[in-house]
């Protein structure tokens, strides 16, 4: 709600230029919610200020700019980035090699569980980068997949909820509650798989 307050007179005054801005900025990992940023984009497009659709766009681009930015950076620049000042904050050692091992334990899908998890976006899409095993056209669709998912939600919620904040910080956090359990249920299929599929390669190839 605080974060809400102090982007709603700034959205309303700079409008799609303010919401891209800050798009860019969630994308590089700084503490803003990016489903606050979404929501209180549809809000001013609700409250008259923009289009929502125009918004809805607004929004794609923004999210998937920052993320690609990101993503580049892991592939041209490397482990080198995060030496740099103010990327040392978001991008910490812990946070790369726990970005490393989930992007072995899942492989390419991750990229698109990673557009919910606000705190491994960034290094998963980084991690990605610097890999060199993905190419930029599968980061884009598996991110681009996820993204078509979250961005409209959180538009058009706050389009809808402009005259009824109360109702619509409310349906906020469902979906957030929601979106963690769904991606808990997903985590351990994930595993299962995982395992299975560890268990099934030690089957065909036995310890000698």
């Amino acid at each position: 709600m605080e974060v809400f307050n102090v982007l709603l007179p700034i959205f309303t005054e700079y409008g799609y230029l303010a919401v891209f801005t800050m798009l860019l900025i969630c994308g590089f990992g700084i503490p803003v919610p990016e489903d606050v940023t979404l929501v209180t984009g549809g809000v001013i497009a609700g409250m008259g200020y923009a289009d929502v659709h125009t918004m809805f766009a607004v929004g794609m681009a923004g999210v998937l700019i920052g993320d690609g930015m990101v993503f580049l950076a892991g592939r041209h620049l490397g482990r080198r980035v995060m030496g740099w000042p103010g990327v040392r904050c978001v991008l910490t050692p812990v946070r790369f090699r726990k970005a490393q091992r989930v992007f072995v334990k899942y492989g390419r899908w991750v990229m698109f569980v990673a557009r919910f998890l606000p705190g491994l976006r960034t290094p998963v899409f980084f991690t990605a980068g610097t890999t060199g095993r993905v190419s930029f056209l599968t980061w884009f669709v598996m991110d681009g997949l996820a993204a078509l998912i979250s961005v409209p939600v959180w538009v058009y919620l706050g389009y809808f909820g402009a005259r009824n904040w109360e109702w619509m910080f409310s349906v906020l956090h469902r979906f957030q509650y929601g979106i963690f359990a769904l991606l808990g249920l997903g985590a351990i299929a994930l595993g299962v798989l995982w395992y299975r599929k560890r268990q099934h390669q030690a089957a065909k190839h036995p310890a000698s």
